[in-house]
């Protein structure tokens, strides 16, 4: 039986030379509704238990001056798969994982983690520019974050911007560290890397964006009346390998497509027994 493939080759060319893609054809509109009833339901409940333990907003003078003297807030629930099968449904999805594959060019792909964010109306804070590598660093580079949107999503509600093809200049330097010492919060330098100079990335309810985790991304202030949600998922292939012990999540390294033949699944085994 001849192999399936759900990206052309030109879209895989895309990705090659602009570090991201959007897709419209992984999710069904039954999928997408009952993503958003679950999801929704379990903010409303997670925001009756402890609203303020829910805040994702960044700190430090970039954020502020982004803010625009608003105290801005988003909210963010972590790996929702623990949560809901809806959740665990979505991130084995194959069409979905036949996307990744196509663009990752491997059969063995493993969970990173999942997140989402809820940008509230007229309040919704922004993401200066940085790179997903600060947070989790890889050897080969292989991170990828798979960015669903459950709301349709301009700059006008806080959506998504890039620099196409940032992700070829490797990592950058982490100037988010210098402002904010508790190294949470890492960005590049918002002079050279200025949020306003990044190119809107548009998009419908239900469509996708797969991107490198060194691709150059942040978002807009929120500031209409419309909310924005997103499902965020993040995985890696098999074959790579952390350079620091950091991140650590619930199933993380759950085998979503393929095998775990690495030395890290190996000692798990070892412990076990």
């Amino acid at each position: 039986m001849p192999e399936l493939k759900l990206l052309t080759d030109q879209q895989k060319h895309f990705y090659r030379e602009n570090g991201y893609i959007k897709l419209d054809n992984v999710l069904s509109r039954q999928e997408i509704d009952e993503i958003l009833e679950t999801y929704d339901k379990l903010f409303q409940r997670k925001q009756r238990e402890n609203e303020k333990g829910l805040e994702a907003a960044w700190g430090g003078d970039e954020v502020k001056k982004l803010s625009e003297g608003i105290k801005a807030s988003v909210k963010s629930i972590h790996n929702l798969q623990m949560h809901n099968a809806v959740f665990t449904r979505l991130i084995t999805h194959p069409k979905l994982l036949d996307a990744l594959e196509d663009i990752m060019d491997t059969p063995d792909i493993l969970l990173h983690h999942t997140k989402a964010h809820i940008k509230p109306p007229e309040k919704g804070a922004p993401f200066p520019m940085h790179q997903d590598y600060h947070y989790f660093p890889y050897k080969k580079h292989t991170m990828l974050a798979v960015f669903i949107h459950l709301d349709d999503t301009t700059p006008e509600n806080g959506g998504l911007a890039v620099y196409p093809g940032s992700h070829k200049l490797g990592p950058l330097e982490d100037y988010g560290l210098k402002e904010d010492k508790t190294g949470k919060y890492h960005y590049v330098d918002p002079q050279k890397y200025p949020l306003t100079g990044a190119t809107p990335v548009h998009a419908k309810k239900g469509e996708i964006v797969i991107f490198s985790y060194l691709l150059l991304h942040g978002s807009f202030l929120n500031l209409s009346t419309k909310t924005r949600r997103m499902f965020l998922l993040q995985v890696r292939a098999a074959d790579d390998e952390p350079t620091r012990d950091t991140h650590k999540s619930p199933c993380q390294d759950l085998v979503l497509r393929g095998k775990n033949v690495s030395r890290d699944a190996n000692i798990a085994n070892r412990h076990e027994h």
